[in-house]
């Protein structure tokens, strides 16, 4: 009899596996806890687990949305991690689809190596990585002036508008030598600004890689470059 029983609670759990999906936890979100939003909600390797992202960062809910789980999913049989493929995934960007003519260009070198930068010109973190960029060699960086920051605006279009623009940059980022162009020309600023906002660049500095990787913050040189040898850059 007991075989029969659990025979049978393991037949209705496989029933009720079977009949749970995305949609059907989404849904079970937004009706039991319509304030916690987990975006790009998607199926695990494991059966009865979903993951997604809820403030930028991967996160893992059950199908009954009863609970969130936050941490790394390893795949035992080859100790593959599994949670860092997605945390890779998400801050990847198309770098091929970025609008580089609307970037400062800076060649160093034989230019071989390729970042993008998006930077305000009023961030502290971002003057710190301008320094730490001047560390690199043999780079082509693109700098798509990003002023999230209201008093940014005017000096941006100021830079762009400078007749060397990346002489004006430096000198304001790495100097604190304000530009004296007019900012009376047409420039790219707002279209950097809607390119940030859809890149879900939410501060400054953002780095992002010839390969797509995308990080956050002041990275020093030895990072970037470590990022460039891990990446096989």
């Amino acid at each position: 009899m007991l075989k029969k029983i659990l025979a049978f609670t393991l037949a209705m759990g496989l029933s009720s596996l079977s009949v749970a999906s995305v949609e059907t936890v989404k849904a079970k979100l937004a009706q039991q806890y319509p304030n916690v939003k987990i975006n790009d909600l998607k199926t695990t390797e494991m059966s009865g687990l979903y993951n997604g992202t809820l403030d930028n960062q991967i996160v893992y809910v059950n199908e009954d949305a009863q609970h969130i789980f936050v941490g790394s999913m390893i795949r035992l049989k080859d100790q593959h991690n599994l949670t860092k493929d997605l945390t890779l995934q998400q801050n990847m960007v198309d770098f091929k689809k970025l609008p580089l003519n609307d970037a400062v260009k800076t060649v160093r070198g034989n230019g071989k190596r390729q970042l993008a930068i998006f930077s305000d010109p009023n961030c502290p973190y971002c003057k710190t990585l301008e320094g730490n960029l001047a560390q690199l060699k043999d780079v082509t960086i693109y700098t798509f002036i990003y002023p999230i920051k209201t008093q940014s605006i005017i000096p941006s279009k100021q830079i762009w508008c400078s007749a060397n623009k990346e002489f004006a940059w430096k000198n304001l980022l790495q100097k604190g030598i304000k530009p004296t162009a007019a900012a009376d020309c047409a420039t790219p600023i707002e279209r950097n600004l809607e390119l940030g906002k859809r890149l879900g660049l939410n501060g400054t500095p953002a780095i992002i890689f010839s390969n797509g990787y995308k990080v956050m913050g002041a990275y020093p040189a030895e990072k970037i470059k470590q990022i460039w040898t891990q990446f096989g850059l």
